[in-house]
């Protein structure tokens, strides 16, 4: 359920601010049934959609119509929204009896090797 609202959070993000340069939001998920099948390729389009807005943004000088502060304000509501669930994410696991692995848990902040995997 959490990964899904990530995933509508920026569905929403990308109709609000991308529809006028002609930015396609991807499809939002029923976070209630959404399935693993379903949800990894979801959060890629979303993720690219979000990546296609900052480069919109930065392309115009920092600014996004629609976002009064600016594209680095922008970029910085991502990081907090999506490291607070991915916080969650881990807290519940490990609640739940099923600790991530530390490569998982150290992964998420190695952000070198992420971009890597690009």
């Amino acid at each position: 359920m959490i990964a899904g609202h990530i995933h509508n959070c920026r569905c929403m993000w990308i109709k609000m601010l991308g529809r006028k340069p002609g930015i396609v939001a991807p499809r939002a998920v029923d976070r209630h049934r959404v399935v693993l099948g379903q949800l990894l390729p979801a959060l890629e389009r979303s993720s690219q959609g979000i990546a296609q807005l900052l480069e919109l943004g930065v392309d115009r000088g920092g600014k996004l119509s629609g976002f009064p502060p600016d594209v680095v304000h922008f970029m910085a509501y991502h990081v907090a929204h999506e490291g607070h669930h991915r916080g969650q994410i881990v807290m519940l696991a490990r609640q739940l009896g099923h600790r991530l692995p530390s490569e998982v848990t150290a992964g998420l902040w190695q952000w070198s090797k992420r971009c890597k995997e690009m």
